[in-house]
């Protein structure tokens, strides 16, 4: 009996550490969640594209398996290797969080030189014959789910950094409270665009003053144009985001040239403004020059990708593939 009190005695203890601790995880989630910001963005505008084609009944359960799938990405899959990393082999946060940056100033540079060159994709084009729906909604939830792990991989890396250094446990709490918060984030916001001209119709025809009816009308001409804005804005956040992690990759790695220099530019620009934009510039010259960065550094790597990377790893799968038949 006196066994049991003790455990529960601990247990309470452990209870109240927890309750005390709630705050510091909230806050220090709060914090990590913001330096995934970027990235966050991004994944609310590459979603939409996967319901793309499907009646609109479909629209809310395909989002709804893919949510699931992230859960499950950040949940079961990449918060123990972000534990385990961190724990074990810390030094690799920084060359992971690298290699991260680089695929995403890649992706982003890729839909700026598609912007300004357009030329066709037959991946994308056969991705969007639709074909048999059942089919399609299959392949579409694995290529969102497989996108998820490649965002959401740098999302808890970026996150994990954030966290200041403390007991394990709190760690993994805030890692997991930043994971789910992100993922309800991300994929309630795009279940509302993608249901906002269905809206728009609903407001269009039943709303009862001539206000009600404008605005659902605004809205369903609108959304085209919130999609497009939307998509420019990831672009922007992959360039920024990239950028950054690689020239503070660098600058840990005791490369700070890049880093110092961008920095020295953002205090002179600084100055040269009112005291109360001090800040705002200072942050405005830091994020347009790591963008910058990113765009000639994914601009770099796109002939490398599809030169060299994807062929290669064709050749790896393909011959995979033969050896499995």
């Amino acid at each position: 009996m006196s066994g049991l009190l003790a455990l529960l005695d601990d247990v309470a203890a452990i209870a109240k550490v927890a309750a005390a601790s709630v705050d510091d995880v909230a806050g220090m989630a709060a914090k990590a969640g913001a330096k995934a910001a970027g990235v966050v963005i991004d994944d609310a505008a590459v979603t939409p594209k996967y319901v793309h084609g499907f009646e609109a009944r479909r629209e809310l359960p395909i989002i709804w398996k893919i949510t699931k799938g992230s859960l499950f990405n950040k949940l079961v899959i990449l918060l123990p290797v972000a534990m385990f990393l961190n724990a074990f082999a810390p030094w690799l946060i920084t060359p992971l969080l690298m290699l991260g940056g680089a695929y995403l100033c890649f992706e982003g540079a890729e839909k700026v030189f598609h912007k300004l060159f357009p030329h066709g994709d037959e991946h994308v084009e056969s991705d969007l014959d639709v074909g048999d729906p059942v089919h399609l909604e299959e392949t579409r939830v694995k290529g969102a789910i497989k996108t998820d792990f490649i965002l959401s991989a740098e999302i808890m890396t970026i996150a994990l950094a954030a966290i200041p250094a403390s007991a394990l446990w709190m760690e993994a709490m805030t890692l997991a409270l930043v994971a789910v918060a992100i993922t309800a984030g991300v994929y309630g916001s795009v279940g509302l665009i993608v249901k906002m001209d269905d809206i728009g119709l609903f407001m269009a025809a039943t709303a009862r003053t001539g206000f009600g009816r404008g605005m659902g009308t605004g809205l369903v001409k609108g959304m085209p144009k919130i999609m497009a804005l939307l998509s420019t804005v990831g672009t922007a956040a992959m360039l920024w985001v990239g950028g950054s992690i690689i020239i503070h990759g660098m600058e840990v790695l005791h490369w700070p040239f890049l880093y110092d220099m961008i920095h020295h530019w953002a205090g002179v620009v600084a100055h040269a403004v009112p005291e109360g934009a001090a800040g705002f510039t200072a942050w405005a010259v830091t994020a347009l020059c790591d963008g910058i960065f990113g765009l000639a550094l994914g601009m770099v790597l796109i002939p490398v990708a599809t030169r060299g990377v994807v062929p290669l790893w064709a050749a790896i799968a393909g011959g995979k593939a033969g050896a499995g038949h």
